[in-house]
């Protein structure tokens, strides 16, 4: 890394934290607990939404939206289905929900599901007031700037955070690139966090969407810059949440108190990166949800103790704190209880069955990872370490080499 890249980088960063906290910051107001989603209609009342967009991909339009399409159906609202979001959603995807959005004369948004679902929607909602813009074009920061119509987000994970955030992360199948649209419009309205919704969770979800969940809330804590009293508190609570009831919810899915508090760590968390932003674990992780079509929870467990480690000295002093608050390790030098912390995250993903590395990442592939990781990491993202070619090479080799 040059001196002058890097000298751009940090001021670029310096210059935007300063406008960033010019700028209005707002969480999507939380409806939580058991039941919670039976308010749904009185929240599409409030709003003056008469026919509401109810965006899923096929499972959980088949075993949850039910649920909810029965709650509207009791209070006589009118809505239009979309059942097909796939994992990873692509532009195509975006397109056909804007357009039947537009026909049948919807005035709202409801998504069902994990990130994918809350994602295609969020991108629809853009399209729908700037339908003359493609979604490539909205890529990046605030490139939106319209309000978009009411959107109400129901996680039926608690990992994505894709309820609070101001991303929607998009593939376009062409070119296999994998690209985030981030405005400050497209924050949901409301977040319904209730935990009947996840409690058929598979186990491998369970995990993988929680250590996703922990993925925002560590990178957001050990920014370089961007953060904010509000997200550092969030941040570290959802980490405690998340080393406290992570696994209770993985043992057993009946677990109500374990599943709600694993929402709420998740609201909290992506909160926690919205304003303060994720970093190089993010950038590498969604390439290979391009390229591979890995899932974004299961990329990013993998990658999160190998980037930490990498990231060395730069992060032992917040680490070290989160390691004390955890209870893993309160004794020592920053550097111990910062690998101790480490270390507790391999010891839950191999409590959880998470693999340790990828074996299927092509050797072709990677120069093109490289390319799409920096371009996404760099300026914009505070990491405690930026990135050159040769170090991102080197964490790749790593996630192979660790498989």
């Amino acid at each position: 890394m040059s001196f002058a890249k890097n000298a751009y980088y940090r001021s670029f960063q310096a210059v935007f934290n300063v406008g960033a906290r010019c700028l209005y910051w707002r969480r999507p107001i939380p409806v939580s607990g058991v039941g919670a989603i039976q308010k749904i209609p009185e929240l599409l009342e409030k709003e003056k939404v008469s026919r509401v967009m109810v965006v899923t991909g096929p499972t959980v339009g088949r075993k949850l939206a039910p649920k909810i399409l029965k709650e509207l159906d009791a209070a006589g609202v009118s809505y239009t289905l979309f059942a097909e979001v796939e994992a990873n959603p692509s532009v195509k995807t975006v397109n056909k929900i804007q357009k039947l959005y537009l026909e049948t004369n919807c005035e709202g948004f409801i998504a069902i599901g994990g990130g994918s679902p809350m994602d295609a929607a969020k991108a629809a909602a853009a399209r729908v007031v700037r339908p003359n813009t493609e979604v490539g074009k909205m890529a990046g920061l605030l490139k939106v700037g319209k309000k978009i119509p009411p959107y109400i987000a129901v996680p039926t994970t608690a990992g994505t955070g894709s309820e609070t955030t101001i991303a929607a992360v998009i593939t376009d199948t062409d070119t296999h690139h994998k690209y985030a649209l981030m405005d400050l419009h497209l924050v949901p309205k409301y977040a319904v966090l209730d935990p009947e919704m996840t409690r058929e969770l598979p186990q491998k979800i369970t995990s993988t969407t929680g250590m996703d969940a922990l993925t925002h809330a560590v990178e957001a804590y050990v920014c370089w810059t961007y953060n904010t009293a509000e997200s550092i508190r969030l941040a570290e609570e959802a980490v405690c949440g998340i080393f406290r009831y992570l696994e209770r919810a993985y043992q057993n899915g009946e677990d109500m108190e374990a599943r709600t508090q694993m929402l709420i760590a998740s609201y909290k968390a992506g909160f926690a990166f919205t304003r303060a932003g994720v970093g190089n674990v993010h950038a590498i992780a969604h390439t290979l949800g391009g390229l591979y079509n890995t899932p974004h929870g299961l990329a990013n467990a993998v990658i999160l103790p190998i980037v930490l480690e990498d990231y060395g000295e730069a992060v032992h002093k917040k680490l070290a704190h989160l390691a004390e608050l955890t209870g893993v390790q309160t004794a020592g030098t920053d550097r111990e209880k910062a690998e101790a912390f480490i270390r507790e995250i391999r010891a839950m993903n191999e409590r959880m069955a998470i693999p340790t590395g990828f074996d299927f990442i092509r050797e072709e592939d990677i120069p093109q990872m490289i390319r799409w990781a920096l371009a996404e990491a760099n300026p914009v993202y505070p990491v405690p370490v930026i990135y050159d070619e040769a170090r991102c090479e080197k964490v790749i080799r790593r996630i192979i080499a660790e498989a």
